[in-house]
């Protein structure tokens, strides 16, 4: 019976610290689900000689509401400085209410917020494009800091591939297009707020970003890796074709299909690709990018 009545009163504390602030910051005194919150806070908080219960859980609900708002402003400041602060505040409000904290860890506010905006371009609008492929970057730079590093493919097992081989990627790359050089832009967001070469981020500790610059510039589309090595975060502009094997690899595609489908409508001769190729994969192993597809067991 106590451990019943301990669960149930940690989750009612649990919902009344995470109900939405008003937008003056300050607990709703009231909502759908509950027609009085100091009620509901007199019910399990005791006042004190200067607080109501009211007041003492109002400061549970705005610090908890603070962190969270401190948190997603320090992952995505690209995204604030393509749609301003203003919108940024109450886009950021409303994607925490309709995505509110599920992890024991702040790293994973942003995993719903690409798709939210496809959703929701009215708090983008009208620069949606833009936004989507800046919060797509800033995401893909979370996951590639501490996603899983596996063990690579060694030189002798990448030589003995073939056409039939299947191979994968390191679940720390990360892969993305983006119709500009969002890359650049968001060096030059974090540049400008933070110790020259280092990014603070809440989610991920503070390291240094590095992007590899491409030998032909992209004025427009571009295509990305966004990789880790020693703790560190490096975009590496791909082109269109290594992207394309690349991805395809990583969806499953055995090594012939997956060159196949990078080659297609490309431009490069025929005789040029074997060393393009060849090129690639040396490049990929040094960075130990290639993996070995994870074992399946098969259920009866």
């Amino acid at each position: 019976m106590i451990g019943s009545d301990l669960h149930l009163l940690q989750r009612r504390m649990a919902a009344a610290v995470m109900r939405p602030l008003t937008f003056n910051e300050q607990m709703r005194k009231r909502d759908a689900s509950c027609p009085s919150v100091a009620d509901e806070a007199g019910a399990f908080i005791r006042p004190n000689d200067r607080l109501t219960s009211f007041e003492r859980l109002e400061i549970y609900n705005r610090q908890y509401w603070f962190r969270l708002f401190s948190s997603f402003e320090e992952d995505f400041p690209g995204l604030k400085s393509i749609v301003g602060s203003r919108k940024f505040q109450a886009l950021m409000r409303a994607y925490l209410e309709a995505h509110p904290s599920r992890s024991f860890t702040l790293r994973n506010l942003g995993s719903s917020l690409v798709d939210w905006l496809k959703e929701n371009p009215q708090y983008t609008a009208p620069n949606t494009e833009s936004a989507i492929a800046m919060a797509a970057l800033e995401w893909a730079h979370i996951e590639a800091f501490d996603n899983e590093s596996r063990e690579p493919l060694a030189a002798d097992e990448i030589a003995s591939l073939d056409g039939d081989s299947h191979i994968t990627l390191q679940p720390y790359l990360r892969l993305l297009t983006a119709p500009y050089a969002v890359d650049d832009a968001l060096l030059a967001v974090r540049e400008g707020s933070q110790p020259s070469g280092t990014q603070a981020s809440n989610a991920v500790g503070i390291h240094v970003v590095r992007r590899t610059r491409s030998r032909r510039p992209s004025q427009q589309q571009i295509y990305l890796a966004i990789h880790r090595h020693d703790d560190t975060v490096y975009y590496k502009r791909l082109s269109r074709e290594d992207f394309l094997l690349l991805q395809s690899l990583e969806e499953g595609q055995s090594l012939g299909e997956a060159i196949e489908a990078a080659f297609a409508d490309s431009t490069t001769p025929e005789s040029d690709r074997p060393a393009i190729i060849q090129s690639a994969f040396h490049h990929w192993m040094q960075m130990g990018w290639l993996c070995a597809p994870r074992a399946t067991t098969e259920t009866l």
